[in-house]
């Protein structure tokens, strides 16, 4: 998989700066007001820097932002960037400028001056964030880049709140090695192959083949993979670090590896991104990475449904009629509505097993969430005030975006079947809305459910702050938050 590039902490040495190598990365406040750092460089420079930071161009930058100062005199390095952050700021701003420095790290080695700033470990995070590429299927020479090291005053200290973020960047590059892995990669095989390897982290992995799983009843995840070669899996990981009696929160993604939209074919326009559509289950296995990484004291389960959605000859048919594990039946309208036949069976199956203190599922569900809200926030559906407000807290707390969505009696009156329990699509209308509900009838009520539809924030068409364009590993932050807050504190 990808690792995130090493950054070494390192305390200041003001004299060495005139043979650093590769880039220099200095930050100036509102004003061009520079610590003793940034004016050791300007020095060195002949009052380039301080004539940069008082410029205009540099006054219209926003925080986080920076400019270039190419083939510095008085230096060996090719190049300076200044970075409007002030020393006081907030998280958000910090990790910002980190990508900054990120996106344009040197091949020979880049120096960040990060003395005055006292988020100087979020500016590392955002660093290794979007220093991110995905690469293992380009031929040629890599470009990789050099050595990155953070002076910061109290280096040490610095190194000890990075530590946590490690582990983090870690689980939110899995996910995206996932996301962005083309399906005859990531096959079923492989995809659950790849989860099972973490017990070397000290997850407990199981892996149910298709003869457990119609042992079980689950009759609505097997019958959107009957149409592909590859078996459908489901995959429990299970991370024991809280106290014997703390109840497991469970969290559960949809793994859908292709989705062709089976017999209701999709368009031929786009369908190469449908290797995204195991985005749910994607996060879910980042996050319990992250738990083992950083050895979290909670108990989290995390179960996936695998599948791939193919029309062949034993393909699932519209007008099909499945019964899910809980027992009630549902009416197939469209083959292409199948994550949520894939989730109904292992949301019940989590419950069934584990009795959990609440449920989280994932999934690029609809592409009526992307109508909604575009690409900057993922929808929130819940049954339960305070686990949605824990969830949205987090998000708001790690900045990723999410927005509460409605729901109601209407709604699931529109999944009315003529001839089974209920209609597993109810056409355009309030699509994202009436798929929620959906699933909400295989969640029990005593149980508090979220569900997060990631279509439009799992894989990106262009640049962010934090990730280059593709996948992004959205959840991962929020989700570990929320355990931190919630199990942890």
């Amino acid at each position: 998989m990808t690792h995130p590039v090493p950054i070494q902490f390192q305390g200041l040495d003001l004299d060495a700066l005139a043979g650093v190598a590769g880039r220099i990365v200095v930050f100036a406040g509102e004003g061009g007001t520079m610590g003793a750092a940034a004016k050791k460089v300007n020095r060195l420079m002949r009052g380039a820097l301080e004539r940069a930071a008082g410029s205009e161009a540099f006054g219209k930058l926003k925080q986080g932002d920076a400019m270039e100062l190419g083939f510095p005199v008085g230096l060996a390095a090719d190049a300076v960037q200044l970075v409007k952050l002030e020393r006081r700021t907030d998280k958000a701003a910090a990790r910002k400028a980190g990508g900054t420095i990120g996106r344009a790290l040197s091949k020979v080695g880049t120096l960040v001056l990060a003395d005055t700033i006292q988020r100087a470990a979020d500016v590392s995070f955002g660093i290794a964030l979007r220093a991110y590429e995905f690469t293992p299927h380009k031929t040629g020479e890599k470009s990789l880049p050099g050595p990155v090291t953070l002076m910061a005053a109290n280096p040490e200290a610095v190194a000890a709140e990075a530590g946590p973020m490690a582990a983090l960047a870690e689980g939110i590059f899995f996910t995206r090695d996932l996301v962005n892995e083309p399906a005859n990669v990531l096959s079923t095989f492989d995809f659950a192959a790849r989860l099972a390897a973490m017990h070397e982290l000290g997850l407990e992995v199981e892996i149910l083949e298709e003869e457990e799983m119609e042992k079980l009843g689950m009759r609505a995840l097997l019958g959107v993979g009957q149409g592909s070669e590859h078996p459908s899996k489901l995959v429990v990981m299970q991370w024991k670090g809280g106290p014997e009696d703390q109840v497991p929160l469970a969290l559960v993604g949809k793994g859908v590896v292709f989705d062709t939209g089976g017999i209701s074919i999709k368009p031929a326009g786009g369908m190469e991104d449908m290797t995204m559509d195991m985005g749910g289950a994607a996060v879910v296995a980042g996050v319990m990475r992250t738990l083992a990484m950083r050895k979290a004291r909670a108990n989290v389960v995390g179960l996936v449904g695998i599948v791939e959605n193919m029309p062949d000859g034993n393909a699932q048919r519209p007008g099909d009629v499945v019964r899910s594990m809980k027992g009630d039946t549902i009416e197939v309208i469209n083959t292409d509505a199948e994550g949520r036949l894939v989730l109904a069976d292992v949301l019940w199956y989590a419950q069934e097993r584990f009795q959990p203190r609440g449920i989280v599922d994932l999934a690029t569900l609809t592409g009526a969430i992307i109508v909604a809200l575009g690409h900057e926030n993922t929808g929130v559906f819940s049954n339960d005030d305070a686990f949605c407000g824990a969830f949205l807290k987090a998000a708001e707390a790690e900045g990723e975006g999410a927005w509460r969505m409605p729901m109601g009696e209407r709604y699931d009156e529109m999944l009315k079947s003529r001839i089974a329990d209920m209609r597993n699509s109810c056409g355009r209308e309030a699509g994202s809305i009436t798929a929620a509900h959906f699933l909400r009838r295989f969640v029990k009520p005593e149980t508090p459910w979220i569900h997060l539809d990631i279509a439009g924030t799992a894989l990106l068409k262009s640049d962010t702050a934090l990730a280059p364009k593709g996948a992004t590993g959205w959840g991962v932050l929020a989700l570990d938050r929320m355990i931190r807050d919630m199990l942890e504190s």
